[in-house]
């Protein structure tokens, strides 16, 4: 499906870590420190002051937010997360990185005087690259799904491949903590997977491959913030042999058409606009999270990895030879 757009997301990576932040991702005094589940929620709890935690909105904002009842019910945790901003999606969490966030989609093009969003224009995907989710000014911004993106109650509707984008901070909150990957190819084999929710489910994934490429339109044919619905067969196997061609690491994870896709995107280096993507697909029925002796690999990758027959040594082949012939 062709786009005109191009993705405002990721675009420039902070060099230096945040200071004092806001909401979730508040830093306090302690660069290091990434707010946890049960500390956002408490935000959205019932406190002896009933104007403490309010969050000031433009009168007739909820007019603008669709609704549609769910079979399934909405988790609890998106109730409480969608008082505070109505583009809550869904939540991310890697273990053993700071990974532990709630997500948005970006709301796509914003004209001036939007409610909730204020008096300025946006174009997609760039509003919450320097916005926490109370809508305030942060430097951090907050992890945003593409604009295109369709991650809500019928899974049958998902987007085959769900882009997610996050500033690449050095304090390693938002998608900083992603670089361990690429300085540490070990790392993959303590963390492989990611759980990603959304408002009404929890999906599990296992990274298949993990990659640096262009985020320009003039430096690349791979324009991965482009390729969200890959309807096709042939679309599909072809974002994925390319993910797996750049791969630093072969992960001889399987992936076929019709596995979920979630690529993690941040920044790498400002100079040639470069990009670090994680990708991953949804784990299939029978595989689990924590073991990947449970993950399909594929043929070539399981062939690789035999074990290989013990050598037998000179001396041993010249005692069997004597020993026959006597």
């Amino acid at each position: 499906m062709k786009k005109s757009i191009k993705i405002g997301a990721a675009c420039c990576a902070f060099a230096v870590a945040a200071g004092l932040g806001v909401l979730v991702y508040g830093l306090n005094n302690d660069d290091n420190k990434v707010s946890t589940v049960s500390e956002v929620l408490a935000t959205t709890q019932p406190t002896t002051d009933p104007n403490a935690g309010k969050i000031s909105m433009p009168a007739g904002w909820t007019d603008k937010i669709p609704y549609a009842p769910s079979n399934t019910g909405i988790k609890e945790r998106a109730k409480s997360l969608l008082k505070i901003n109505p583009d809550i999606i869904g939540w991310i969490s890697i273990d053993d990185t700071d990974v532990d966030y709630p997500v948005v989609l970006d709301p796509g093009e914003i004209q001036e005087n939007t409610p909730f969003y204020g008096p300025e224009y946006y174009i997609p995907d760039s509003y919450y690259l320097d916005h926490d989710l109370d809508g305030s000014s942060f430097r951090c911004g907050s992890l945003f799904m593409d604009y295109r993106d369709v991650f809500g109650e019928n899974e049958d509707e998902h987007s085959e491949n769900i882009v997610i984008y996050g500033h690449n901070m050095a304090n390693n909150t938002m998608f900083g903590s992603l670089r361990r990957y690429r300085q540490d190819y070990s790392f993959y084999d303590q963390s492989p997977f990611i759980r990603l929710s959304s408002n009404y489910k929890d999906y599990d994934y296992v990274i298949f491959a993990f990659l640096i490429t262009s985020g320009s339109y003039a430096s690349t044919d791979f324009v991965y913030w482009e390729m969200e619905e890959l309807d096709t067969k042939e679309d599909y196997d072809a974002y994925v042999a390319r993910c797996k061609r750049d791969a630093m690491v072969d992960t001889g994870v399987d992936v076929q058409y019709g596995d979920q896709l979630v690529t993690l995107s941040t920044c790498y280096a400002n100079e040639d606009n470069s990009r670090f993507l994680v990708v991953a697909r949804k784990l299939r029925d029978g595989e689990k999270v924590g073991d990947m002796s449970t993950i399909t690999r594929t043929e070539e990758w399981k062939k690789a990895h035999e074990p290989q027959p013990e050598t037998t040594s000179a001396e041993t082949i010249t005692t069997a030879a004597a020993t026959a012939a006597e």
